[in-house]
């Protein structure tokens, strides 16, 4: 659901040196990419948001504690239409101004009526973002997962915490179901893990240890009474902190909701409990899905917490869903569940070197997860394989008759298909060597500190070259992997298409979702305060006008018709992970598997913070890369199919971090 979303430290960063990287990918994640978007204007008619802003008059706004008072209104003014003109970029005469403060009165009056609501985050908003072309027929039968040939149990000692730890769900099944281990022995390992890691991990919100205990022992009981619900039936998960578990809190990773609670368990949390599957934890998210900095700032109770990348604790694990591939990363989790809005699964797999599937818009109800963007948002599972994925994706999607945005598509996994029946794509300027531009001379000799300015300039394009340089070896070696497969890959051209412009249809669906928290002042308590965090970019979201909005969304069906278009000749494409793909897929709906691709050897250029960039994007010797498969709309199944087959081919998936 969420959005991907970089630390602020590193948002900061790449707000600092975007002028000073060629061949720089689109953000990895929705925090990246709004930052970017703000450095270059995130444009459009800003009226009448604008006006509604200089005419708001409230002790907040004249101090810079927050205030809970009801806000007083200034008389709307032909000088005050004027200036919300210009910030919206129009003109009006004064004529024209005047004939407009009648009718902007009551459109305040209007708004004001709607915020009385009181509208909580849980109530979606009357229009269904339904990215399938018409004429689609959507296949709708479900059947039977086909998996491959079994991993084996064999080597699997029960005894030894290391290979129970990282096994894959398959294997745990098995061990279960021939009762070599119990669901009460695989919940006490993961919670002593999560025990044990989480002070330099940072993973861990919420254990939710006495309903483990309760559903390990009722798995127990069922699996030796013969009753067995599937393959995730007793294996320990995690879930993101946006889910509603009732009897635990449900903080969305931010400040001022530590003590929320909700009567109800989530939608996906209910399939899973169904599913015979254990939760031991909610894991840490960016706060309200920004980033891998969640909680509280420091002197406010709990500091605020960084969850870290297990390859190397020196480096955040990127986010939004950053506790869920750390704790998978990490061996402390059998599974968990994470959310993407603009690169939330995807960027944290990379980051962690674990498996993550982000799936079609509209294939995993999100009733009972806090919403970021109605039209966006999207629940996934976070594992060690994709197989895994499959199995998790299977128990988890399908219509629950509240969240309306769902599909009744099927996902029907065939891991004994033919890859070579596939028709596959790869998108030619992603895996490009990178190129080096040196920064622009000065014009004029310079000298102190515009000298030791433009030579930290060129240090820092050198370095990012050559990370890009040592990095594109993987994708090179990624192709020739595929090729010797026996596929045949086709190069394929993203549409030219802005679809970066559409974007802040994102930030104001998610300034609408926490209206109250931006009038309230509440946003105040956020950790991030940076330009680039939520709180700015919510204010800034509420000058964007309905108007813009709703031309934005035109926009974004001509975007729905290209990429269509571009994905019609193919069953799978394959990319690097990040990218301008990673927007256009997310805004147009398509599915995404991501895969670790390998480690960066000793020889890799080093991880090395800065005063302006103290948690780095690279993660230096021994971190891990990825690579993702596409797929067309509701064709999770045939990424998921070339995805298990490359890993079968490479065996990254079987990597994980030696932690103490």
């Amino acid at each position: 659901m969420y959005h991907p979303e970089m630390s602020s430290d590193t948002q900061r960063f790449l707000a600092h040196t975007q002028s000073l990287t060629t061949s720089e990918p689109l953000d990895a994640t929705r925090r990246r990419f709004l930052s970017v978007s703000a450095a270059a204007g995130l444009g459009g008619t800003l009226f009448p948001g604008a006006l509604l802003a200089l005419a708001t008059h409230s002790s907040a706004a004249q101090s810079s504690a927050p205030s809970h008072a009801s806000p007083t209104f200034a008389p709307i003014t032909p000088e005050m239409i004027e200036q919300a003109a210009a910030i919206a970029g129009l003109a009006f005469t004064p004529e024209q101004r005047k004939l407009m403060i009648e009718g902007l009165t009551g459109v305040r009056e209007d708004i004001v009526e709607v915020r009385k609501l009181n509208l909580p985050n849980s109530v979606a908003p009357a229009l269904i973002f339904d990215p399938v072309p018409g004429g689609t027929v959507l296949n709708t039968a479900r059947q039977p997962i086909k998996l491959g040939p079994s991993h084996g149990i064999a080597s699997i000692s029960a005894s030894n915490e290391e290979q129970l730890a990282f096994a894959s769900v398959r294997q745990l099944s098995e061990l279960l179901g021939t009762r070599k281990v119990t669901s009460m022995e695989l919940t006490r390992l993961y919670l002593a893990r999560l025990h044990r890691f989480d002070p330099t991990l940072h993973f861990v919100i919420t254990l939710t240890e006495d309903r483990a205990l309760k559903q390990a022992a009722a798995a127990d009981a069922e699996l030796s009474a013969g009753k067995h619900r599937g393959p995730l039936h007793g294996i320990p998960w995690g879930g993101k902190d946006l889910l509603a578990v009732a009897g635990y809190p449900t903080t969305w990773g931010a400040a001022g909701f530590e003590d929320q609670r909700f009567d109800y368990d989530a939608e996906v949390v209910k399939r899973l409990d169904a599913a015979g599957a254990v939760l031991i934890a909610k894991l840490t998210m960016g706060a309200l899905a920004q980033g891998d900095l969640w909680g509280y700032p420091t002197g406010a109770g709990k500091p605020g917490a960084r969850t870290r990348n297990p390859w190397n604790p020196k480096q955040g694990s990127s986010g939004s869903s950053a506790g869920s591939a750390s704790a998978v990363s990490a061996g402390c989790v059998g599974f968990a569940i994470g959310t993407e809005t603009l690169g939330s699964i995807s960027s944290p797999s990379t980051r962690c070197g674990v498996t993550g599937l982000r799936p079609s818009f509209g294939l995993v109800p999100r009733t009972g997860a806090m919403a970021l963007s109605w039209s966006m948002d999207k629940i996934g599972a976070i594992t060690r394989s994709v197989e895994d994925c499959a199995i998790v994706l299977n128990a988890i999607y399908g219509p629950d008759g509240h969240d309306l945005s769902v599909q009744p598509a099927a996902f029907n996994p065939d891991f004994t298909l033919d890859i070579r029946k596939l028709r596959v794509g790869y998108i030619k300027s992603a895996f490009d060597a990178p190129t080096f531009a040196p920064p622009k001379p000065p014009g004029s000799a310079l000298t102190g500190k515009d000298l030791d300015t433009y030579n930290q300039r060129i240090a820092q394009r050198k370095a990012r070259f050559a990370q890009q340089s040592y990095d594109a070896k993987f994708n090179t070696a990624a192709l020739a992997t595929l090729r010797s497969m026996g596929l045949s890959l086709t190069p394929v051209t993203l549409p030219d298409f802005p679809f970066g412009s559409i974007v802040p249809m994102l930030e104001a669906e998610a300034a609408a979702a926490f209206d109250d928290l931006t009038r309230s002042g509440r946003d105040a308590l956020l950790s991030g305060q940076e330009p680039y965090d939520w709180p700015n970019s919510f204010r800034t979201a509420r000058l964007y006008s309905a108007v813009d909005y709703v031309n934005a969304a035109r926009a974004r069906t001509l975007a729905l018709h290209k990429m269509t278009e571009a994905f019609a000749p193919f069953d799978v494409i394959v990319t690097p992970s990040f990218g301008p793909q990673l927007t256009a897929t997310n805004l147009c709906g398509q599915p995404a598997v991501i895969v670790p691709n390998g480690l960066r050897g000793p020889d890799a250029p080093p991880f090395t913070p800065t005063p302006d960039d103290p948690w780095p994007d690279y993660g230096g010797p021994n971190t891990p890369v990825s690579l993702s498969f596409l797929a067309p709309l509701y064709q999770d199944a045939k990424a998921c199919t070339l995805a298990h087959a490359y890993q079968q081919k490479t065996g990254f998936q079987l990597l994980h971090p030696r932690l103490g």
